[in-house]
């Protein structure tokens, strides 16, 4: 049994940093491409930038609130966190300025090289000059520093040059000022006209050389201009005036959001001390605040778009995401659904075929209703088009859409008042609850009954994550299913009515009871000396409860299998609590997001698809389904994708209490588990599985 004393959990917000080092060790991979690598570091980048504005944020408002023992944060006292915290990350920044630097250099290598404003040939001069009065400058925010005069609100996550006039002849007294630099209107990366080979300069730096066209008006001998980029709190704080609706209270919020307290201050370490003091005191940045030095360059996270200018070979080959083999185009979806359960697996199959299912839907004239709950959408949503369409041609389409989808949020109003506006009845969840379940339900009269279509998957109707994201799509008729499927959006709509599942396993009501129920049977089944083995794929496990129950279960010698992206706060290995416990991490050139629950119960496995991470905030805060799969041929699909995933030993690492993220070594063929499930996909078709 546990013994409560044991140091068998891992901080949260420790674990997530060492998943994101996971990030960064592909950015210095070699055997990646090197313009993937570049955006490898941009991924890195814009991942730092969340965990500031959602987690470290979070801490330090407990910090505020109190600091004594008996109020701890994930075992750790608030302001201890924040320290390890901050140093972890001063370390991460200091690596990926190195990576940056090696990366710049294989482009050189390559014949791309990037340019300052001081390298430049007179030629590209002429060419920045101009493009700069023609382009740049009619979008530049340029604002004077006087003493008098506080700095306004910096908006989160911009860069800006803090600049500084000197005077010869009076050095002490400098005027400043700040230049915003307007990348995402603009673009960051700019390239110039090819001499000899391709070159290329980051937008600040084609400011930078302007900076006496600027500031012509000022008389000054000397010009000094240094990055610093401000990160701040990401909370929502809803308003509780009953007189406002709740998409007027969300506007509201996601406004007020845009002047939220600063959780992270970063500069060019080579700033001068009295510019670097002069915007710390205007900005009120106290100890609370993490300051972090760094390079010339922020915002790596562009590098996420950074274009190849260069050869192919310095990106990934295409692996064009390929048919299902028992689908057609041109036939009807919903005719196969009804014979046989069908799964979808993103992005190695194409996400078309949920557009298609709908659009389908749209137009047959037997379809009476549609239901749908949406998460996160694309920008140009082909899901949202064809809903729309639906509700033209006289379906009844109600469209459970999450506001609270963090940062998706003014995306997600947008969409509201878009699709309310075409008849569609747009439902908003469930009060303190987030709607993160992915379902989709068809009803259809055929004949004297009504025949219902549903889609149960472990990621969002959004064909853009879906060219990148690992995710099952379960589409099935079974009528145990789809009547429940229909109870969960009854619950949505109608928050006083509670149902009882029975196939389904649904959040907040049942799953972490569900789950501790399956654990338990086969804690059972191996002191009968029965069959009995775990293997849980998940994004993120945290949760205290269901690791506990996890350490129980090994301790009675249940065999675990742990695939773990992201954060994990359970250790293996510990003798006589999770010894019988392995737990690895998959990072590659997909996201790998699909949730899979694997039960041996006594030789009979049960499998399970859920959008459901085991997380305190999914089991008790979020509406999440589970769904169980019944089918043979597509159990045997999971088993055959999870045998190859756990045979990986290119791309998997281990997670340890020591959290080295060390790569497994496994003797044998080298195995990419990406590329083998597509090879093992491409051979399905070819087979017509």
């Amino acid at each position: 049994m546990r013994k409560k004393s044991n140091p068998t959990i891992v901080a949260r917000d420790e674990s997530w940093l060492h998943f994101n080092e996971r990030v960064l060790q592909e950015a210095s991979d070699k055997s990646n491409p090197l313009i993937e690598r570049m955006r490898f570091l941009g991924i890195y980048s814009s991942n730092m930038d969340e965990f500031f504005r959602v987690r470290f944020a979070s801490i330090q408002r407990l910090s505020q609130l109190s600091n004594s023992p008996k109020k701890r944060y994930g075992g750790v006292r608030p302001t201890d966190l924040l320290s390890s915290i901050s140093a972890k990350v001063i370390d991460m920044q200091a690596r990926s300025q190195a990576i940056n630097d090696q990366l710049l250099k294989e482009l050189e290598e390559n014949d791309i090289a990037f340019v300052d404003e001081r390298e430049l040939t007179t030629g590209q001069q002429e060419f920045v000059r101009k493009v700069f009065v023609e382009k740049i400058s009619p979008a530049l925010f340029t604002l004077i520093l006087t003493e008098s005069r506080g700095i306004p609100v910096l908006k989160d996550k911009a860069i800006y040059l803090a600049i500084k006039l000197i005077k010869d002849n009076d050095p002490e007294h400098p005027q400043l000022a700040l230049i915003e630099v307007p990348s995402e209107l603009l673009g960051r990366f700019w390239e110039l006209p090819k001499y000899g080979k391709r070159y290329m300069m980051y937008l600040e730096d084609v400011i930078r050389f302007n900076l006496d066209y600027i500031f012509f008006v000022y008389e000054f001998d000397r010009i000094e201009a240094h990055t610093v980029k401000i990160t701040r709190d990401a909370e929502l704080d809803l308003d509780d005036d009953v007189s406002k609706g709740f998409l007027e209270k969300m506007s509201r919020s996601i406004k007020q959001r845009r002047i939220g307290d600063p959780v992270r201050f970063v500069y060019d370490k080579t700033i001068s001390s009295d510019v670097l003091q002069f915007i710390m005191e205007r900005m009120n940045l106290d100890t609370y605040d993490s300051l972090i030095p760094g390079g010339r360059y922020h915002n790596k996270k562009d590098y996420i778009s950074f274009p190849n200018i260069g050869s192919k070979s310095l990106e990934y080959d295409k692996l064009p995401p390929l048919n299902h083999p028992l689908l057609d185009m041109n036939r009807s979806i919903l005719n196969v659904i009804r014979n046989r359960d069908i799964l979808l697996f993103a992005p190695f199959q194409t996400f078309s075929y949920l557009i298609r299912l709908l659009r389908e839907a749209a137009l047959d004239p037997k379809v009476e209703s549609i239901q749908a709950t949406l998460y996160r959408v694309a920008d140009k949503s082909r899901i949202i088009s064809a809903l729309m369409n639906a509700a033209k041609n006289g379906k009844r389409v109600t469209v459970v859409i999450e506001l609270r989808a963090r940062f998706d949020e003014e995306a997600n109003i947008k969409w509201t008042r878009e699709l309310q506006q075409e008849g569609v009845q747009v439902i908003f969840g469930v009060p303190g609850l987030k709607v993160h379940s992915k379902m989709l339900l068809i009803s259809r009269k055929e004949g004297s009954v009504v025949q219902r279509y549903a889609s149960i998957g472990t990621g969002n109707f959004n064909e853009s994550t879906a060219k990148v994201y690992t995710d099952y799509h379960l589409l099935t008729a079974n009528k145990e299913i789809t009547r429940e499927v229909e109870k969960v959006f009854d619950f949505l709509q109608n928050n006083y009515k509670r149902f009882k599942y029975k196939h389904l396993i649904v959040s907040p009501h049942s799953t972490r009871k569900d789950c501790i129920t399956l654990i338990e049977r086969e804690i059972a089944n191996a002191r009968k000396g029965y069959p009995s083995a775990i293997t849980l794929k998940m994004n993120s496990l945290t949760d205290i409860s269901l690791i506990d129950k996890l350490y129980e279960a090994s301790s009675y010698g249940v065999k675990i299998k742990l695939i773990i992206r992201g954060t994990c706060s359970l250790i293996p290995g510990i003798k006589d609590l999770s010894e019988n416990i392995q737990a690895i991490s998959i990072i590659d050139r997909f996201l790998e997001h699909s949730r899979v629950l694997v039960f041996s119960n006594g030789g009979k496995p049960e499998y399970y698809l859920s959008s459901a991470d085991w997380m305190t905030r999914n089991l008790d805060y979020r509406v999440e389904v589970t769904v169980p799969v019944y089918d043979p041929d597509i159990k045997r699909q999971l088993k055959d994708h999870l045998d190859i995933i756990w045979k990986d030993n290119v791309k998997s690492r281990w997670q340890n209490a020591e959290q080295t993220n060390s790569y497994r070594t496994i003797k044998g063929p080298k195995i990419r588990s990406q590329y083998e499930l597509y090879k093992y996909v491409k051979q399905q078709q070819k087979l017509g599985k």
